[in-house]
């Protein structure tokens, strides 16, 4: 008997370390996950009701299940509600999430930037719930006035405004945030530092659109936007570009001012734009290293300038006199003399070089000079997930024989046919039979929402399948921009969006987009849920999607076959969102069967709500 108990004695100690072990275990996964996920019932909910579906995708295989549109598989299927996704994911950006690379424990460059490129999560790692307005929210100020002000209470961070307050970035007014139009290198106004380039250039009148040959600009490193934003008064549209960075909400304040605007960054991969795209780029005080890596991030520009087009550089490197500064001026100089870019103008603390019409220059340098010409099976406008090459982007022969890109200037360039509708074998007749057609659908649109929206509500749009941008391009009168998205795995026409002074963006709708949570005042998904279905991806992921870019009392005009409204039709309760209508489209060439159009507005709830909703 005494034995015994000296056995179970010793034991004790052992069962005690493993019972801590346990516990430390049970701590540690309940700590990672709560880090990366709103919580473990919107993950478990979100996953099991896809399942229920048949419907989420582990192995990204194409076309290998049932679609369960116009199936009988969802319709005893009928989610109740979303969960809210906890306060912090409020401005959740999930292909940007600096949490997921931490607990992913990806190897990345800090280097080369790749931390603050795209990175997306695995199906069992996304977020399955409703991400939540700020406290306080209000619906945003209106254009044009938001371009100057907006609500504190949507984006509550002051930090830049402190951290920039010599440089008139933004300044705290009360309520609201106030932007005078500054930035590091343009203190007393973009509207003056624009008005310089002009007049550097010998554009007439000092108008930075040179009498509708300049219309489309790459800004790098743009801030809170304010040089896009002062741009859009000269008919000029720029892509304000920037990474979620130290400066992390620059990108945010942009588009809640109602001005373009994209999370992006000069990493590893090349920008999701096509070849030719920009007649200026520009970059102030970006912090650019344009020499790292043979100079691959300056052929990333160089690659998306059109023929004649201009890089305007600001930056301490153009005018400094200490040794560094000039020593990164000599070798910059040395780099774009070789990529045969000439000084138009130096004044002051900028540079502008201008690129060349043609291909003479590329041939006349001597053999084996860096950097090379790229080679000839290269495809500059494949971009999606490809890497940057140190290499310079020759000109089509045509293009070469132009000496220019042959575009008309703007406004006739939104309907004028551009000369690379032949790079994709379409005919004039074929472009101007679908800027007709998309001008019919759009009047109807406008006519179905009519009754539901005011003349100013609608700024930010975004166009989720865009084809040639003719549903941009029909809405020329109204005072707005248009997000025009082209599926990464389809035809090339984005080229041909920015051929007409349009922006846009590849993208691969079976991930998020690089944007911030409330962005768009509406959404045009023209086929999207059926060609998502071809491809196995999540339809609830997308709608989950569709609703964090989504502004509160934004819209959503879905044009797709039957099966896929009355699929939407099941979540309108558990997104918040309520149907306006649901009509019958017109008969169209290219669909196989009958579509109709459902237009949907998101409410404005508050997290309290929606949580006392979900117990019930």
């Amino acid at each position: 008997m005494r034995g015994r108990n000296d056995a179970a004695q010793s034991k004790r100690p052992i069962v005690l370390c493993c019972m801590m072990i346990v516990c430390l275990c049970l701590l540690f996964l309940y700590f990672s996950g709560s880090k990366g996920q709103a919580g473990s019932t919107a993950f478990e909910y979100g996953t099991k009701f896809s399942r229920t579906l048949g419907w989420g995708s582990d192995d990204g295989e194409d076309g290998s299940e049932e679609s369960i549109f116009g199936t009988g598989d969802a319709d005893d299927v009928k989610p109740k509600s979303f969960p809210v996704c906890d306060d912090r994911h409020s401005e959740l950006i999930p292909c940007l999430d600096r949490n997921l690379i931490y607990q992913m424990r990806l190897k990345l460059d800090l280097n080369l930037m790749e931390h603050y490129e795209r990175h997306c999560p695995p199906p069992e790692r996304h977020f399955n719930c409703l991400i939540p307005p700020p406290h306080g929210y209000k619906v945003p100020i209106k254009w044009p006035k938001s371009r100057d002000v907006v609500w504190k209470a949507n984006i509550p961070h002051t930090h830049l405004a402190k951290e920039k307050s010599d440089q008139n970035w933004m300044v705290e007014a009360g309520e609201k945030i106030k932007f005078p139009g500054g930035g590091t290198h343009f203190h007393h106004g973009a509207d003056k530092y624009i008005s310089n380039i002009a007049n550097m250039l010998n554009f007439k009148d000092n108008n930075i659109n040179n009498e509708g040959m300049l219309r489309t600009v790459l800004d790098v490193g743009c801030g809170v936007a304010s040089f896009g934003g002062y741009l859009l008064s000269s008919n000029v549209i720029a892509m304000s570009l920037a990474p979620n960075d130290v400066h992390q909400n620059q990108i945010q304040f942009a588009l809640e001012r109602g001005i373009p605007a994209y999370l992006g960054v000069l990493g590893t991969k090349r920008l999701p734009y096509p070849s030719r795209s920009f007649e200026l780029a520009h970059c102030s005080r970006c912090r650019i290293d344009w020499l790292q890596r043979d100079g691959i991030l300056l052929l990333e520009l160089d690659r998306l300038l059109r023929p004649g087009g201009y890089f305007a550089y600001s930056s301490p490197e153009a005018y400094a006199q200490d040794e560094e500064d000039r020593r990164i001026w000599k070798e910059m100089s040395a780099l774009v003399e070789r990529m045969c870019w000439k000084i138009a103008e130096k004044r002051n603390q900028t540079v502008i070089w201008v690129k060349p019409l043609n291909n003479d220059c590329y041939r006349r340098r001597p053999h084996g000079a860096k950097p090379p010409l790229c080679k000839s099976g290269d495809d500059p406008d494949s971009v999606w997930g490809v890497p940057m090459e140190a290499c310079i982007t020759p000109y089509p022969e045509q293009m070469h024989r132009d000496g220019g890109t042959g575009l008309a200037p703007w406004p006739a360039r939104l309907t004028t046919p551009p000369p690379r509708l032949a790079d994709l074998y379409v005919t004039a007749d074929t472009f101007e039979k679908d800027t007709e057609m998309w001008q019919q659908r759009v009047e109807n649109y406008w006519s179905l929402l009519g009754p539901k929206v005011k003349p100013d509500a609608i700024r930010n749009i975004m166009d989720m399948k865009a084809n040639f941008g003719s549903f941009a391009a029909a809405l020329k009168e109204k005072d707005l921009w248009v997000m025009n998205v082209v599926p990464h795995d389809g035809p090339s026409t984005l080229k041909i969006i920015y051929d007409r002074g349009l922006i846009g963006s590849n993208h691969d709708w079976c991930e998020a987009f690089s944007t911030y949570p409330r962005t768009y005042d509406l959404l045009h998904s023209w086929t999207v849920f059926s060609d998502l279905d071809k491809r196995g991806c999540s339809a609830e992921d997308l709608l989950l999607e569709m609703d964090r870019i989504l502004r509160p009392t934004g819209f959503i005009i879905v044009r797709d076959k039957s099966s896929v409204i009355e699929f939407i039709k099941k979540y309108l309760h558990a997104l918040h969102w309520e149907a306006i209508t649901v009509v019958d489209a017109e008969p169209s060439p290219e669909s196989e069967e009958n579509e109709m159009i459902m237009i949907i507005r998101k409410k404005l709830w508050l997290p309290e709500a929606v949580s006392q909703d979900s117990s019930t």
